[in-house]
């Protein structure tokens, strides 16, 4: 089995039985401790038949197995959640008894469980080109789409997938999603975004929003943009790069919120001797308005003109001539 690159810490308060439970006739004991370790497993193969592998190393991929180790003792616990998977049917053969149904994970644990973030970024990679499903724009590759880029540091890179809370458009409530932006190869504009949910009966899901390709929607190229270019900002950045020390503009998040999309970004300060980072100020985009201020709550009371009373915040509109994010048409897919 292929392990996720980014296992996470999970503080719950479990029943040693009911772990105990899942070991059957093993003789480790679990210790009645909070802190638990989650790791998603793949099953993978690079011989199905019919499948393009792309840029992975593989072709056929499954999220069948959560692990769980206890963080005090090491004690590790396989939970099986894809048991038509026909490997792990095989694994399961071979070693009788290891991975249990994921019903015998306890409720506390359970509700910790997210949607693993390697496997949404190979179907990412792959909902590039696979989400053109007439076969003439399939063949000519007229809508191929790109991972969305961001400046992070002072570099361009690919804009890594992230968890958010948020409530989708469809949703009732707020929900825990990954989230990855998209945009056309050839030009800087939001296309589309895929988000995978994570809670309860909805585990598993995955929604793809497509914006109209006739409006304009920024994408976080143009947001950059947008922020380097504004006067104050831009002058305070290059004053603190120039003091012994040096701006860094963190991962830009896009946040749906309605019809229209909220812009976040970090803005971290570090010296150059003996770096300890600190968030310095966030920045907020919404609509027609740019915002700079010390925490992301003065952000926000200052781009939605809260009651409250006045926080030092920078609130300006946007450079004059640039088109303003329009709200965004929503489509969805499971």
């Amino acid at each position: 089995m292929r392990l996720d690159s980014n296992p996470y810490l999970v503080s719950a308060a479990v029943d040693p039985q009911s772990l105990s439970k899942t070991l059957q006739n093993r003789s480790e004991s679990a210790f009645p401790g909070t802190l638990y370790w989650v790791i998603d497993a793949y099953t993978a193969s690079d011989r199905y038949p019919y499948s393009d592998p792309g840029a992975e190393a593989f072709n056929y991929i499954r999220n069948s197995v959560k692990v769980v180790v206890d963080a005090y003792n090491g004690s590790v616990f396989f939970y099986g959640i894809d048991l038509k998977d026909p490997i792990l049917q095989t694994w399961q053969q071979i070693f009788p008894g290891m991975f249990q149904p994921l019903e015998n994970m306890p409720p506390n644990l359970r509700s910790h469980i997210r949607y693993p973030i390697d496997l949404f970024r190979a179907q990412s990679q792959s909902l590039l080109t696979y989400h053109m499903t007439d076969p003439q724009v399939f063949y000519n590759r007229e809508d191929q789409w790109k991972v969305s880029n961001e400046i992070y540091g002072d570099k361009s890179q690919p804009v890594e997938p992230y968890y958010l809370t948020l409530k989708l458009p469809e949703a009732e409530t707020e929900e825990f999603i990954l989230l990855c932006p998209f945009t056309p190869v050839q030009r800087p504009n939001l296309i589309a975004w895929l988000a995978a949910r994570s809670d309860g009966d909805f585990y598993g899901k995955r929604l793809l929003y497509q914006f109209p390709k006739r409006e304009l929607i920024f994408g976080p190229e143009q947001i950059e943009a947008l922020i380097n270019q504004d006067p104050v900002i831009s002058r305070q950045i290059s004053l603190w790069n120039r003091q012994g020390s040096r701006a860094i503009q963190g991962s830009l998040l896009i946040i749906p919120i309605d019809q229209s999309l909220l812009y976040v970004e970090p803005l971290y300060l570090e010296a150059e001797v003996n770096s300890v980072p600190i968030l310095a100020r966030v920045i907020v985009v919404y609509k027609d308005q740019i915002v700079m201020a010390e925490t992301l709550e003065q952000s926000l009371a200052a781009i939605f003109k809260s009651k409250d009373p006045e926080v030092p915040a920078i609130v300006r509109p946007l450079t004059e001539g640039a088109s303003n994010p329009p709200a965004a048409a929503v489509s969805s897919e499971s």
